[in-house]
């Protein structure tokens, strides 16, 4: 089987955006692949955060991970900060990456706009993911469009290596490949930037039916459907992508010729959706509501995972220290 590398950041509990974005996609594959799935810690600080915190929004999603169906009897499920290897071959790795390539990277040119003073560990943040998926010489990489640009930076980087050190061992990176998701993007509540729980504009997982009601309400739609005689386009409304995720084809149809024809208003179409919302995510709130009462249970999986990850990240450090030229340290 192809191995497969993804990784979230522990921004708390999932919302939807992740869910039907990227996880959802997770849950799938650990059946068809060999996959590792980890909650980057480690680039979650290269960002202004809350140290305090920190510890805790990890768990939580970890617990959102296993309640929506990660199984780690199928999947390793580990914390990247808990396999040390991650920053070693991250450092490695900076050792053959292009200033240049670093600076042109997309996201981090936006970032560094928002910020008067920008940290290094922004700018090297794509050779840590790098570092994440060649560590265990995955070759397929789920994502989406937006992380395209990385994924090529990262197949630059294991051919940078290969070429400079492939012939002191023998040892190659595989150039890992895209496996781009299908899922339409989910913009946040407001209709207008990514869902994100720093701007507040997401739906949790694990919300209860009263709050995933309260927060739809509200939700953008259409700008065209002023008033609700006004015919609307479910093409360009974030509501209807969002069913997509969670109503069936029916519902789907209905909502689309109900919303084109003005056939019932926004608040009517909401109201199917925090419907079919609440009753498809009952079981994971259920399972999640099992997990949080057994912390330890969580943590002992999460040790467990990378136990088994530092077992496939050490054959490959000791490759690349070997074909790298560095000092055996039981030869020291």
């Amino acid at each position: 089987m192809a191995r497969v590398f993804s990784g979230i950041q522990p921004s708390g509990e999932l919302h939807i955006g992740n869910y039907l974005g990227a996880v959802q996609h997770w849950v799938k594959l650990q059946r068809q692949h060999d996959c590792l799935f980890c909650v980057v810690d480690l680039h979650a600080i290269t960002q202004p955060y809350e140290a305090s915190s920190l510890s805790q929004r990890t768990i939580d999603m970890a617990v959102g991970l296993y309640a929506v169906g990660l199984d780690p009897q199928h999947a390793i499920v580990f914390v990247q900060s808990h396999v040390p290897e991650h920053t070693e071959l991250n450092w490695l790795l900076n050792t053959v990456t292009p200033l240049g390539e670093l600076e042109r990277q997309t996201q981090f040119k936006d970032k560094a706009q928002r910020q008067a003073s920008v940290a290094a560990g922004l700018l090297n943040y794509p050779v840590l993911q790098a570092a994440d998926v060649l560590l265990y010489r995955a070759t397929l990489v789920p994502v989406g469009e937006d992380q395209l640009q990385h994924l090529e930076l990262m197949r630059e980087i294991a051919r940078r290596w290969n070429a400079r050190f492939t012939n002191n061992g023998g040892f190659a990176f595989p150039e890992p490949q895209a496996l781009l998701s299908t899922a339409k993007r989910v913009l946040g509540l407001d209709g207008q930037a990514k869902m994100s729980k720093s701007l507040g504009n997401t739906i949790g997982l694990l919300d209860s039916p009263e709050t995933i009601w309260e927060k739809l309400k509200p939700a953008a739609t259409d700008p065209a459907r002023v008033t609700r005689k006004d015919p609307g386009n479910p093409d360009i409304c974030n509501i209807f992508t969002i069913h997509q995720g969670f109503s069936s084809p029916e519902t789907q149809a209905r909502v689309a010729h109900n919303c084109r024809t003005a056939g019932w208003g926004c608040l009517d179409c909401k109201r199917v959706l925090a419907d079919n919302m609440i009753a498809a995510l009952a079981p994971v709130r259920e399972r999640a509501q099992a997990l949080q009462a057994e912390p330890s249970g969580v943590r002992a999986t999460l040790r467990a995972g990378a136990a088994k990850a530092r077992v496939l990240a050490r054959e490959t450090m000791t490759q690349v220290r070997r074909c790298m030229g560095l000092l055996d340290a039981g030869e020291a």
